[in-house]
């Protein structure tokens, strides 16, 4: 039996049929206040997604706007942020409504070390140089 996802007890059919200002009535106060305050980049990234949605692509939209709030007309689109380095592309699922872009583009990586090197340790210095 498939899972129904509800946001704030509304499915994502009703979320979708709502406004940006009233889906805004529903998220959290960080979140709202973003939606409301709505910075030129935020409105042209909207008119951007609903661009590339109307136009059936199955192209990401590409964005540097990481504060932007994920709305419910995104579910189901693919979009590519930019990290500092370059876009990290991802899916929007219907648990990401509320959140902004730039958590799902990580600006780190883990760090991964390799072997010590020469003179790491005491130890390692009997190693014979490559």
């Amino acid at each position: 039996m498939a899972r129904i996802f509800l946001y704030k007890g509304r499915s994502i059919e009703d979320l979708q049929k709502l406004s940006i200002a009233e889906f805004s009535k529903l998220v959290k106060a960080r979140p709202r206040r973003a939606i409301k305050r709505m910075a030129p980049d935020y409105k042209d990234l909207i008119k951007k997604a609903e661009k590339i949605k109307a136009s059936g692509a199955a192209k990401p939209v590409r964005t540097h706007t990481r504060e932007a709030v994920i709305i419910p007309q995104w579910v189901g689109m693919r979009f590519a942020v930019f990290n500092g380095k370059e876009y990290k592309e991802f899916d929007v699922v219907p648990e990401m409504l509320g959140h902004r872009l730039g958590e799902y583009s990580f600006t780190t990586k883990a760090v991964v070390h390799s072997a010590p090197g020469i003179r790491a340790t005491r130890g390692s210095k009997f190693l014979a140089v490559k």
